[in-house]
């Protein structure tokens, strides 16, 4: 005669295989959230994909230092009524010294806005020796009505950039920011599905 499993036992198994598959989805939840931020941070620290080395003081440009062009760009996403610009297009600068660059942004609309930029460098195989200073991405610039605002941006290019073989012969380097609309503006005005991709990143680093 075939033996019935008991159903209180049934049900202990099968408590136990569903607390197991919602612990693993939450683990897996928990992991692919916790990437963009842990990706950031390997980017700052490496110069993986474009991203600039930060907060490293710049050790001065010696006689026999070379010089290097440094380029800048600026774009706004379609979301943000802002206009935003470099000051200056290029800048001749020798290895090793600093260098102080400005963007100046104008909020365009009748209500205050909030915005956020990401930067990159170009070509990436140089950003490991672009360092930034001081610069004005990654925290919330809120501009009121009409106002305008310079934004400034202070950094050096690693005289080692000369004695690599992927890059000495890089003349120029170039500087891009992007503005978008900030997550605790988007989510105040309701345009958080526009707001752009970099929005998940703010929410996942608060």
């Amino acid at each position: 005669m075939i033996q019935r499993p008991d159903p209180a036992v049934v049900a202990r198994r099968n408590r136990r295989m569903g607390w197991g598959a919602a612990g693993l989805v939450a683990t897996m939840v928990g992991v692919s959230f916790a990437a963009v931020p842990l990706y950031d941070l390997f980017c700052k620290a490496t110069g993986f994909g474009g991203t600039p080395m930060i907060g490293q003081a710049a050790p001065g440009a010696t006689a026999a230092a070379g010089s290097i062009t440094v380029r800048f760009n600026a774009h706004t996403q379609p979301g943000l009524p802002w206009s935003f610009e470099p000051q200056q297009t290029s800048m001749p600068l020798r290895l090793g010294e600093e260098g102080m660059a400005f963007y100046v942004a104008r909020n365009l609309a009748t209500t205050p806005v909030g915005g956020v930029s990401t930067y990159n460098v170009t070509p990436e195989v140089a950003s490991r020796y672009f360092h930034k200073t001081a610069c004005f991405c990654f925290e919330e610039q809120v501009l009121a009505p009409g106002q305008t605002v310079d934004m400034p941006l202070a950094f050096w290019v690693d005289p080692k950039i000369a004695e690599d073989p992927a890059t000495r012969d890089i003349r120029t380097v170039t500087i891009s920011y992007t503005f978008f609309r900030s997550l605790n503006d988007a989510e105040r005005t309701g345009a958080l599905a526009n707001a752009g991709p970099h929005v998940g990143n703010q929410r996942l680093q608060r």
